[in-house]
């Protein structure tokens, strides 16, 4: 044991020391400088602008400049099918050859959607401008016919096409409105509604510019969907035959179909 506590205080023993110590130091900064060079550290091409450009000169101009890229796209109102909204990394940003550029375009096809219930609802023609611009529609051109109520939504037409509630239409539609001038009759025709099913009575007290009003379900029903008005109110008769616009028709409706006509 004192033979190698004598070795530790040797000049042998500290030039071993120094001489390991040196070499993983330089082991180290080999590593680190080699490493450097390989990667490039510190190099790398910019990144060109391609926000704004249309699809295929982006990629061309990726190509030339030795990027990859990956393509996906998004519906934008206004904006040409096709054209580079967004990209990452940003322009001017220094990346390696042969780096992956993520790109997003304006598709070429708009999404789908349901038109709302303008009708049924009344909306007058600031509350329908609002609610379409929700679901991504706009207002085209509007047109003025007799009806008491001034601004109300009469019809929704598309391509000169009246559509009702839940169609399917492109977003960023333009929808043509029906609006009433405020001057019409004061007094509409009271449709007859007995023996019709439930949707047409509704569908012809709207015609009629007249409301839906309370419906009272009679009897024992087990399909709702195949039911028939068995009385309404008012009711045309020959001393009523009219009533005043947006009047509430009340109805009292049957299990049965509208060609189950009672017999006489």
């Amino acid at each position: 044991m004192s033979n190698f506590w004598a070795y530790l205080k040797t000049r042998q023993f500290r030039n071993t020391i120094l001489l390991i110590v040196a070499t993983t130091i330089g082991i180290v900064l080999i590593a680190f400088f080699s490493l450097g060079s390989y990667t490039r550290h510190g190099q790398g091409i910019p990144v060109p602008k391609l926000k704004g450009l249309n699809v295929d000169k982006a990629m061309q101009l990726l190509k030339e400049q030795g990027f990859n890229f990956k393509i996906d796209s998004v519906y934008v109102p206004d904006q040409a099918p096709g054209t580079i909204v967004e990209q990452d990394p940003d322009a001017g940003t220094n990346v390696k050859e042969n780096r992956t550029i993520y790109l997003t375009m304006v598709t070429q096809l708009a999404p789908n959607v349901s038109l709302p219930d303008l009708i049924t609802e009344q909306s007058i023609y600031r509350e329908a401008v609002a609610l379409l611009s929700n679901y991504g529609l706009k207002v085209g051109d509007t047109t003025y016919v007799s009806d008491i109520a001034r601004d109300r939504v009469l019809e929704v037409r598309f391509g000169g096409q009246v559509i009702k509630p839940g169609t399917k239409i492109p977003k960023g539609s333009k929808l043509d409105l029906v609006l009433g001038n405020g001057e019409g009759a004061s007094e509409v025709d009271i449709p007859e509604l007995l023996n019709l099913d439930l949707d047409a009575a509704k569908f012809a007290i709207r015609g009629a510019k007249l409301t839906i009003g309370t419906i009272t379900y009679e009897g024992s029903i087990t399909d709702s969907t195949n039911v028939i008005v068995v009385s309404q109110s008012p009711m045309r008769s020959d001393s009523l035959s009219k009533t005043s616009i947006g009047t509430r028709i009340n109805l009292t409706v049957s299990q049965g179909k509208a060609s189950d006509v009672p017999a006489n």
